[in-house]
């Protein structure tokens, strides 16, 4: 499960992450409970329009920052993106302390945090590949989802005690704290360790990132499902806050629900990190199951009970997201992984701009249950394209020995790509200036089976 850690690199990466998130969290709940409490009164539509300007650029912006991601140093790039924030949540937390903060102020830091997170997010994820080996990425990928959720244990409910004992400003200057400790990480990391890799040059194109997805339609299904999840069931600001609220809690309350249901997620992303390798099937059947437990936590009728459904929610669509970030990372070619990264971040985070304030309407003028029940629609929704894909691919096959029982064949039809690479040494073949291109056959749902050079006239 922790094979990863062997690498030197990925141990200070994931303190300097663990660290980072925690104060990402205890952000991100100070945020919602300032909107909801202290900038409204009580509105769950403001709510959603700060969720959807916060994470509306990363789809504005796919190309150029899957772009950035392939060109240049990675770790530079999350220096600079890193620094940027710090001083967002600084200024943040002194304008509170101030008494100066108002709606439209808070607007506008979202939406620039949404800019420099678009560029954060498609490094940070790639950069894990450039920390240990292939072998070992899956792993390395389910271990980093398991710091980002174990942090969202402690994160909301260490804001929501300190939001009752000291104000939401202290939250943001604390958060500076923490995004020095991911600096602080980044400087630390051996540069010399890092896996190389071939980044882009000059002359390669944004939509070459947009020409490979095309290309694989397990892909085009996975963004298809990552986006209704993020769309309309991964609103838990709004759901929890309001929830909260639903059966009198305060911002305690609303930042206790938010770490329990951290715990099934890092449940998890603990059992993703157990798997050799992220399996399409997985997701699939995730998000079915985000569907049915939305569901009945919708139907709680005391916090306790909601709570305890929240443990389930948090397992399923982590299990999910994951699995995708997974298979994503390890089936997609290294040289336009940066791009493809950037495509997956869009597609999960950019459906919040749309589904976010539509939740956030139907919470106000319908209930928080209303809403958590379109948010259930959204993941069963993204189970039955999964299933439907598989089926009409001819992946799922009827046993003859056993008239019930359903298979998924994992043999699955190789596709072939091929690419110019070198010309080849007068030694090696008899006809000088050969050409040759390699000949790679991809296993939609695997890594790489094959590559070796094929000599061509």
């Amino acid at each position: 499960m922790f094979r990863s850690f062997s690498s030197f690199n990925y141990r200070v990466w994931f303190i300097g992450a663990l660290v980072s998130n925690i104060g990402a969290w205890m952000q991100s709940t100070a945020q919602s409970w300032v909107v909801l409490t202290q900038l409204t009164d009580n509105d769950a539509g403001a709510m959603g329009v700060t969720m959807a300007l916060q994470f509306g650029p990363p789809l504005l912006l796919v190309g150029l920052s899957g772009w950035v991601t392939d060109r240049f140093d990675r770790r530079r790039v999350l220096v600079v993106t890193q620094l940027v924030l710090l001083a967002f949540s600084l200024t943040i937390g002194i304008l509170l302390l101030a008494g100066a903060m108002t709606l439209p102020m808070m607007y506008g830091f979202a939406l620039a945090t949404g800019v420099v997170v678009a560029f954060d997010n498609p490094a940070r994820q790639a950069f894990v590949t450039d920390l240990v080996n292939r072998e070992i990425a899956s792993n390395a990928v389910a271990l980093n989802a398991a710091s980002f959720n174990g942090a969202r244990m402690i994160g909301p409910a260490v804001a929501g005690l300190l939001i009752v004992a000291v104000g939401t400003g202290w939250v943001f200057l604390i958060n500076v704290l923490a995004y020095a400790g991911m600096l602080g990480a980044l400087l630390l990391i051996r540069t010399r360790e890092l896996i190389p890799r071939k980044r882009a040059d000059a002359s390669s194109r944004i939509a070459d990132g947009f020409r490979y997805v095309a290309r694989r339609p397990d892909l085009m299904v996975i963004f298809a499902m990552v986006f209704l999840m993020g769309a309309l069931g991964m609103n838990f600001p709004i759901f929890a806050s309001t929830m909260a609220l639903e059966f009198g809690e305060q911002a305690d309350g609303f930042g206790l629900l938010s770490s329990i249901l951290a715990i099934g997620s890092l449940a998890g992303a603990l059992l993703a990190a157990r798997r050799a390798r992220a399996r399409l099937r997985v997701a699939i059947l995730a998000t079915g199951g985000f569907g049915l437990v939305s569901i009945a936590s919708a139907f709680m009728p005391v916090y306790w009970l909601y709570a305890l459904c929240l443990v389930f929610v948090g397992f399923t669509v982590v299990t999910t997201l994951t699995t995708a970030n997974g298979y994503v990372q390890t089936t997609t070619d290294a040289s336009v992984r940066g791009r493809v990264l950037a495509l997956y971040v869009a597609v999960m985070m950019g459906g919040t701009p749309l589904g976010a304030p539509l939740v956030g309407w139907v919470a106000a003028e319908f209930g928080p249950r209303s809403a958590i029940l379109l948010g259930a629609v959204g993941g069963l929704a993204a189970c039955a394209i999964g299933l439907t894909w598989v089926i009409a691919s001819g992946r799922l096959h009827r046993r003859q020995d056993e008239r019930f029982r359903l298979t998924l064949d994992e043999t699955r039809p190789l596709s072939v790509i091929t690419r110019p690479v070198a010309t080849v040494a007068p030694e090696e073949f008899s006809d000088q200036g050969a050409q040759t291109s390699a000949i790679r056959l991809v296993d939609e749902d695997d890594d790489d089976l094959d590559e070796r050079p094929r000599r061509r006239a």
